[in-house]
């Protein structure tokens, strides 16, 4: 099941820095992409085999819609203190992205095609 949680963040009169460090993000991290530029489509609807995703609105906001066959829910990520960990089962389409979010996510496996599972759950 999804989990949102709250970065370590320091700040101070000269602005914040967000700690991203074990345990907090569960997974060795072998892949880093972002998203960014969205238009008004959604992005994402898959679930994958192995991989592990930590996915954080660095600027901006974006829609997580989750659902991990048991439980439906909303996240929304408005804050890069914010991070969604998402677990191979949950089935995720990101939508509702802001003019300038930049949606950063940090994955647990290199791209592999035959990872992903794009149909949703009945």
């Amino acid at each position: 099941m999804a989990k949102l949680i709250e970065l370590k963040t320091y700040s101070d009169n000269r602005g914040s820095l967000s700690v991203l460090e074990t345990p907090e993000i569960p997974f060795e991290i072998k892949r880093i992409f972002y998203i960014y530029e969205v238009d008004d489509s959604d992005r994402g609807g898959h679930r994958h085999h192995k991989t592990v995703q930590a996915a954080i609105c660095i600027k901006g906001s974006c829609v997580v819609e989750n659902d991990d066959n048991e439980k439906q829910e909303n996240f929304i990520l408005d804050d890069p203190k914010k991070c969604l960990i998402l677990y191979p089962n949950d089935w995720h389409v990101l939508k509702k992205f802001s003019k300038d979010a930049i949606l950063l996510v940090l994955a647990s496996e290199f791209f592999d095609e035959a990872d992903y599972i794009f149909e949703p759950y009945r």
